[in-house]
This record gives structure tokens, C-alpha cells and sequence, in this order.
């Protein structure tokens, strides 16, 4: 192989080269750059949504106001429930004393799921702004808000539509005890909003108890994170701000499902990729440099199993405290490519058990099972799947569908790969949201052809030496 400065490998691994699954009746390729079905930006850069609930003047706004305050250096918005109030009819105006406020139906979901929409996909938004006086949201001029890193949704009914529920990466119910929230609406609707004391007193036991205890509590058992006493709870927003700080620092498909891991990157990690993924490189190098990070994902999958605390006796007669390794584990291979990280998890785990599963793949997204052979005892034990590309996912439902049917508990199961595209890691995390994913790179996403790119070409005949162009030599006789 000739040698190769770091700029003609960097410049030869940028070009485009297929991986996934092998699509029978397709022509061979032309050379040049294709393009994904979608575009990884578009689709898959998405900001991390935060929805903070609880009852009225429970501290919601000062808890959002100190995780905005905590993260200046990323770009934050914050977008108001209160924004979304309807506007009052004149029937309604005349009998404002008798409008709940407090009720689902006072606000417009339809125009805020759109608003949230557009932001989640890039684009800046007007929102209104309410004025609590007229009751109207066309009084003042409509505030503009661009796409940001962090988006927090903030309103009192804001985990009541599971269709805004859905937009959300982390759910936070700020509990604060009632008498509390009293005196402070008292405090705020008399001062902020003009309303006499008597009026507020009203609406708070014909309007605002009620609403809280039909609609407002039993959102808070959809929440990931109780904050009592809200902005007076500083440990608990400063691990919030933590949390928040370490999704942002993910890849982006990472924010979405928090069974996704994707190894850190370093130089190392990339130089290896660089070499695979090079069109040139050698069959004994491609091998070489792909076991290198297959092991590393093997590792980093290891690292996701149960462990129990083990105490030993170190040789200066000292006690160390460690870990003992999950005892009830085996391997299962997707052939034939996923045969190519056995010898990985043979050499991290000593005489393990791996089964084999073949799936045939037929047009698009056809599969059809052939072949299984498992460890008899497979649904007590942990399973490490083995498949060094995800596509569009459609051999990984197979293969996991098949291990749950035979007693393995999606909470129980591993996929490792070197490579998956966004549209693969929707499918599968979509429909498992329990097992876990480990990948060393998130790729572009797939071509017209349903192929990975940039990709690495089909793994198995590069890892085995079968290429398409190598000529099987058949001796005379």
C-alpha cells in the first residue's frame, strides 16, 4: 500500500462510500456524491426542549429564570404558556368574572404546538403576547424569538396534551404548598394585573383549586423532575443545570433518546475511521483498524451491564473495593457482518456463549428470517448484539423482535455497531425504548438506495475479503 500524507486520507474518506444492507436488482453505483434521503440538519438538529409545570405562582418563572441565568453561554428561549391564551369573545368580555382561566380550553394548543414546531425546526417565530387587562393578545406588538439551543416551555397546563408532551426532552414539576401559591397570585394579580382582592379570592376557589386539583396535579406524574420549593431549591436546579449541560454536549440524536450512546470522540478514534472508511486501504489494515474499534465498543457496552461491589485483598494486603462483571451474558451475531465482532467479545469476555441469526434481505426493506441458533437459556441471561452497521433498522427490529420472543427482556438487551444512520436509530428506539444502543459514529443519514453514507461499504465483504470486484479463481482440471 503506498503511504498517504493526512491530507489525502482526510480527502479520500470525505468521498462517499456505501454501507448497510446489500440491495439485490440495484446497478452498481456511479462515483461522485449522493446525497441523503434527508438532510441530517434539517431532520435531526434539534434544540433540547424543557417543560416546566405546576400550579399558579408556584415559582415556575424564578426556576426558569435561574437555569436561563446558569446557562449564558448557550442560546436559551423561553416560551410562555400564557402567550396562548384565547382571545376573549365580547359575550365572554361581559362575564369575564365567570371565565376559567385555569381550564385546558383556555388556551390555543393548536397555534403553540405550531409555534413549537417551527422552532424545533429552525425557523424564528412571533409569538403574541397577552394582556391580561383587555384580555386580548393583539395589543401589544408580537415578540420575536429565533431558533435557539435550548428551548423551556413554561405554563401551568403544559404536560396536559400529550401532543405537547411529546415535544419535550425533560419534564419539570415545580411543588410549592398552596397557602404559598396564594399569597403570591394575591401579591401578583393585585399588583401586575389590577384585579381587585376580592376578584382574585373568587377565581382562586371557583376557578384556580379546582382547576389545580382536576387538571394542573395529576400532570405532575409525568414529570422527570419534583422541584419543591421552586426557585428557593438551588441544589436541585444546579443538577438540572448539570443534566442540561451534559445532554447539550451529546450528539443530537442523543437529546431525543437517552438510550443512545455514542462513544466520545478523539483523534484517535477519528484516524481509525479516516482509514476504514478509505475506499484504498488494505484488506489486512481494514481488519486491523476495525477490530481496534469494534473492541472499543464492546468495551463501552460492557460498561452498560449490571455489576454487584466486590471487595478483594490486594497483594500489599490492603482491601480495594471494585465491582464483580455480570456473570449471565452472551453475544448474538447478525450474519454475516455482525460476525465480525465476535472475536472482540471473545477476547473481553472469557468463554462466552454467542448465538447466530441470519436475516435475508429482499428489495427495499424486505426481511425475512432464515436461520437462529441461540443459547437454550438466552431469556436469563444479558444480551450483546452484534451488527457493525444500523441502517434503516429494519434487520435490527427483526433480530430484536426475535430475542424478546424468546423470553429476553428489551431492558436486557445491548446493540452494538460501528456506525448508525438517524433513520435507524428512530426505528429502533422508537419501537425498544428500552434496550440501549452503543455506536462509535452517528452517520448522515441514507441515500435514494437506503444505503448509509458516507458510510464504509458493505462491511462484510470488505471484513472477509469477498468484494464484489475479487474474481473467484477456479483451478482447471
Amino acid at each position: 500500500m503506498d503511504t498517504k500524507s493526512a491530507v489525502d486520507l482526510m480527502e479520500s474518506s470525505s468521498e462517499v462510500h456505501f454501507s448497510g444492507f446489500h440491495m439485490d436488482g440495484f446497478e452498481q453505483r456511479k462515483s461522485g456524491m449522493e446525497q441523503p434521503t434527508t438532510s441530517a440538519t434539517d431532520m435531526y438538529k434539534q434544540p433540547f426542549v424543557i417543560g416546566v409545570a405546576g400550579g399558579a405562582a408556584s415559582g415556575k418563572t424564578a426556576v426558569c429564570d435561574m437555569i436561563i441565568q446558569q446557562l449564558h453561554d448557550q442560546r436559551v428561549v423561553l416560551v410562555n404558556q400564557d402567550s396562548f391564551y384565547h382571545n376573549l369573545t365580547e359575550e365572554e368580555l361581559a362575564r369575564v368574572q365567570d371565565y376559567n382561566f385555569d381550564h385546558p380550553d383556555a388556551f390555543d394548543t393548536e397555534l403553540l404546538l405550531c409555534v413549537m414546531d417551527k422552532l424545533k425546526r429552525g425557523e424564528a417565530v412571533d409569538i403574541p403576547k397577552y394582556d391580561f387587562k383587555s384580555y386580548k393578545s393583539d395589543v401589544y406588538p408580537k415578540r420575536r424569538v429565533n431558533p435557539s439551543d435550548v428551548i423551556i416551555l413554561e405554563g401551568i397546563l403544559v404536560f396536559h396534551d400529550p401532543r405537547v408532551r411529546e415535544l419535550m426532552n425533560m419534564k419539570i414539576f415545580v411543588d410549592t404548598d398552596a397557602d404559598v401559591r396564594l399569597a403570591r397570585r394575591i401579591r401578583r394579580d393585585t399588583g401586575e394585573k389590577g384585579r381587585d382582592i376580592a376578584v382574585v379570592l373568587d377565581q382562586y376557589s371557583k376557578f384556580v383549586k379546582p382547576a389545580f386539583d382536576d387538571f394542573i396535579l395529576p400532570t405532575k406524574k409525568y414529570a422527570d423532575i419534583i422541584i419543591p420549593r421552586g426557585g428557593d431549591n438551588h441544589v436541585a436546579i444546579d443538577l438540572i443545570v448539570q443534566h442540561i449541560r451534559t445532554k447539550l454536549g451529546q450528539h443530537d440524536l442523543c437529546k431525543i433518546y437517552s438510550n443512545l450512546y455514542v462513544i466520545q470522540s478523539t483523534f484517535q478514534i477519528r484516524g481509525m475511521h479516516t482509514l476504514i472508511r478509505d475506499a484504498q486501504i488494505t484488506k489486512h489494515d481494514f481488519v486491523f483498524y476495525s477490530d481496534r474499534l469494534i473492541r472499543l465498543v464492546v468495551e463501552h457496552g460492557l460498561g452498560h451491564l449490571p455489576f454487584t461491589e466486590k471487595q478483594v485483598i490486594t497483594p500489599t494486603g490492603s482491601v480495594y473495593t471494585g465491582v464483580d462483571f455480570c456473570k449471565r451474558l452472551c453475544g448474538v451475531s447478525v450474519i454475516r457482518s455482525g460476525e465480525s465482532m465476535e472475536n472482540a467479545l471473545r477476547a473481553c469476555c472469557k468463554g462466552i456463549k454467542i448465538g447466530k441469526i441470519l436475516i435475508h434481505r429482499e428489495g427495499d426493506n424486505g426481511q425475512q428470517l432464515i436461520y437462529e441458533k441461540l443459547p437454550n437459556d438466552i431469556s436469563d441471561r444479558h444480551v450483546l448484539l452484534l451488527d457493525p452497521i444500523l441502517g434503516t433498522g429494519n434487520s435490527a427490529v427483526q433480530a430484536i423482535s426475535l430475542l424478546i420472543r424468546k423470553g429476553v427482556p428489551e431492558s436486557n438487551i445491548i446493540f452494538l455497531n460501528l456506525i448508525s444512520a438517524p433513520q435507524g436509530v428512530h426505528v429502533v428506539c422508537k419501537k425498544f425504548p428500552r434496550i440501549k444502543i452503543v455506536t462509535s459514529e452517528i452517520e448522515i443519514g441514507l441515500n435514494k438506495d437506503y444505503r448509509v453514507i458516507p458510510g464504509m461499504g458493505e462491511f462484510g465483504d470488505r471484513y472477509f475479503g469477498t468484494d464484489d470486484d475479487e474474481q473467484l479463481v477456479v483451478p482447471s482440471q
